[in-house]
């Protein structure tokens, strides 16, 4: 306990309220957008008074970690998040030849991701992931784009906050909101091939089977063919859409021009 000459100090209750309170946003249990519980049950759950927990609060907000709304409440903010986001999808958009990389980063991660989770996840986190996999099964039956995306991200997700490394849990965050649009396009252009949409099942069948049956070297095996999979359909996508858009120009261009006599 650090000490002040003789004396030892006593760390303020604040002080050890606010880190409890970011220790749950670093290990995701509070995740960007959620609003803390109101201050009378947090402070009876945290057995602390509500000044203290005021003081705390306040702390976390001068770090920006939450934020109070018009409204009322407070909320935990995107920014360990967003402070890797906001300036690669500025960069994504000017670079597109930045999405190969990208992949190449996220298969990297999501390897060793899938790794990790078969060898550390608890049996909470393997009740998450498959509560997570049988919701993105349903997605997947479904004829929702939307839900689809959200619902494969969310599986991504738990297996990211299954390795126990917070690092690893909000990097894949931040890469899978990065992500984002590629994947709803990649998922738009496969609804139309049932046979794509069923390896993509297949796919995350084996990632989840793996690390329930806690077989890392398989887990992670079955996440860099899950990844390469999706690198080609993208590139197949990205093609694809390319060829339409030409196509809809030169279709546009000779109709548009007159006829010559």
């Amino acid at each position: 306990m650090p000490k002040s000459g003789n004396r030892f100090q006593v760390p303020r209750i604040s002080d050890a309220v606010a880190s409890s309170l970011e220790r749950r946003i670093l290990e995701g249990s509070l995740k960007p957008g959620d609003r803390l519980p109101p201050e009378r049950e947090l402070a009876i759950e945290l057995g602390v008074s509500r000044p203290s927990l005021r003081e705390a609060i306040q702390k976390l907000a001068s770090k920006g970690m939450v934020q109070s709304r018009q409204g009322g409440g407070t909320y935990v903010t995107d920014r360990l998040e967003s402070s890797f986001f906001d300036p690669w999808q500025d960069l994504l958009g000017a670079h597109p030849n930045l999405g190969e990389d990208l992949l190449e980063f996220r298969r990297m991660l999501e390897g060793q991701a899938a790794e990790w989770a078969a060898e550390r996840a608890t049996e909470a986190d393997l009740l998450r992931l498959t509560q997570a996999f049988n919701m993105m099964n349903e997605a997947f039956d479904a004829d929702d784009l939307a839900l689809r995306s959200s619902a494969d991200i969310a599986f991504h997700q738990a297996i990211g906050e299954a390795t126990h490394n917070v690092l690893i849990g909000h990097l894949s965050a931040a890469l899978l909101r990065l992500m984002h649009d590629n994947i709803r396009l990649n998922l738009s252009e496969l609804k139309s091939i049932p046979a794509a949409i069923s390896l993509l099942k297949s796919q995350h069948a084996e990632i989840h089977t793996a690390i329930c049956d806690r077989k890392p070297a398989a887990a992670r095996a079955a996440a860099e063919t899950h990844i390469d999979f999706v690198r080609e359909s993208l590139a197949q996508t990205i093609r694809s859409v390319a060829r339409r858009e030409t196509a809809a120009r030169r279709l546009n261009t000779e109709f548009s021009e007159p006829l010559s006599s």
